[in-house]
C-alpha cells in the first residue's frame, strides 16, 4: 500500500524566455492537487507559455492529479503554450496510458529532451536557475 502524504514540493526554472520547467516532488492527490494549480497556472500567465512537468520525482498521482494535468493542459493552450511531461514515472505512465493522456500530451525521457526536442544521446547544454516553493 501506498503512504499518501500531503507534502508536495514544486521547483520552477526559467531555462529560456518561453519555457519553463516545472519539478514535481512528492503527491499529486486530492490533498495537493490544488497547490500544484496553485503554482502552476501563474506561472503560465507569468512566464513563457510552454510549459514542462518533470515528474520524475513524483511518488504517487491519483485521479484528481490526472485531472489536474488535463486542466494544466487546457490553461497552457489557453495561453498560445504548451505542456508536455517529463521524468514520467513507470506506475504513473501506466495510468497516462490507460486514461488516453498520453495521446494529448508530449511525454520526453528527460527534461532536456522536452526543452529540445532532442533525443537522448544529444548533449543539451541547458542551464536553469529557479526558484522552489513547497506545499
Amino acid at each position: 500500500m501506498t503512504d499518501v502524504t500531503d507534502t508536495l514540493h514544486v521547483t520552477v526554472q526559467h531555462p529560456s524566455a518561453r519555457a519553463t520547467v516545472v519539478t514535481v516532488t512528492g503527491d499529486v492527490d486530492l490533498h495537493t492537487a490544488s497547490t500544484l494549480r496553485a503554482h502552476v497556472l501563474p506561472v503560465l500567465e507569468e512566464a513563457g507559455p510552454h510549459l514542462v512537468l518533470d515528474l520524475a520525482q513524483t511518488d504517487y498521482f491519483d485521479s484528481t492529479g490526472l485531472s489536474t494535468l488535463i486542466g494544466l493542459l487546457h490553461a497552457a493552450q489557453q495561453a498560445g503554450g504548451s505542456l508536455s511531461l517529463a521524468g514520467v514515472p513507470d506506475r504513473l505512465m501506466g495510468m497516462i496510458t490507460v486514461t488516453g493522456i498520453s495521446q494529448l500530451l508530449p511525454i520526453h525521457a528527460t527534461v532536456a529532451d522536452a526543452l529540445a526536442g532532442q533525443t537522448p544521446d544529444e548533449p543539451t547544454g541547458n542551464a536553469c536557475a529557479g526558484t522552489e516553493t513547497s506545499a
